[in-house]
Parts: C-alpha cells; sequence; structure tokens
C-alpha cells in the first residue's frame, strides 16, 4: 500500500504534466496484488445524509411507540437503555431507585418491550 508521501508524490507528478486526477486513478498494489484507487484511500468525514435521515425516523418511531406505554414503563425502558438523556442503567439499579424488585423491573420491561413490539408489528402491517 502506498504512504502519504507516495500518493503526494503521485499528485504533483501529474500535476506537473498537465494532467488531471481521477479518483479512480490507480496509485498502486497491495500485499495481495491487487490495485488499489486513489479513492480506496481517501477517508470520507462527511454525514451519510441516508443513515442520518434513517436514525431520524426511528426515533420518531420510538417516541410514538413510548407514548403508548405507561408512565412507569416509560421510566423502566428510559432508563434501561439510556433514552432521553436518562443515564443507562441495570435492572439492579433501577429497582434500587424507584424501591422496587429487580425482578419486578424485569417484568415491566419485558412487558413494555412487548408493547412496542406489537405497535412495531402493527405498523409494519399497515404499510
Amino acid at each position: 500500500m502506498k504512504t502519504a508521501n507516495e500518493i503526494l508524490m503521485y499528485f504533483r507528478g501529474n500535476k506537473k504534466n498537465g494532467n488531471n486526477v481521477s479518483l479512480n486513478d490507480s496509485i498502486g498494489y497491495d500485499k495481495d496484488g491487487n490495485e488499489i484507487n486513489l479513492i480506496d484511500v481517501i477517508k470520507d468525514n462527511s454525514i451519510d445524509i441516508a443513515d442520518t435521515l434513517h436514525t431520524k425516523h426511528n426515533l420518531e418511531l420510538l417516541n410514538h411507540y413510548l407514548k403508548d406505554l405507561s408512565p412507569r414503563e416509560q421510566e423502566i425502558i428510559k432508563k434501561r437503555y439510556g433514552l432521553c438523556l436518562e443515564k443507562e442503567q441495570t435492572q439492579k439499579e433501577i429497582a434500587k431507585e424507584l424501591g422496587i424488585s429487580r425482578s419486578y423491573v424485569s417484568r415491566i420491561e419485558k412487558r413494555a418491550l412487548m408493547k412496542i413490539l406489537k405497535e412495531f408489528l402493527k405498523s409494519k402491517n399497515d404499510l
């Protein structure tokens, strides 16, 4: 694989010759003999809009599903999974904070997740 200096020298050489540089230009070969193109080594720090929209849509759905839960179920799910700026906590930590047993937190969490799953499946069928 080419070093950063070798890639830079490639650019300088093409610039001096008046050639344009393409992202598909070959800049060498990897240790297995496969061709490496410039696009393979350039890091892309841009935000993927598709991922951003997908995440936003999922958060909107989650907020919609949370509204179908009782206040206690909402509280436990938010604490368990670190949602809505809550710190992620174990069932034991939540139980201690709420003054209930860990097994009761587990039952409430399971019931809440089943409600969310049911709503999710229902909305998928509506599409």
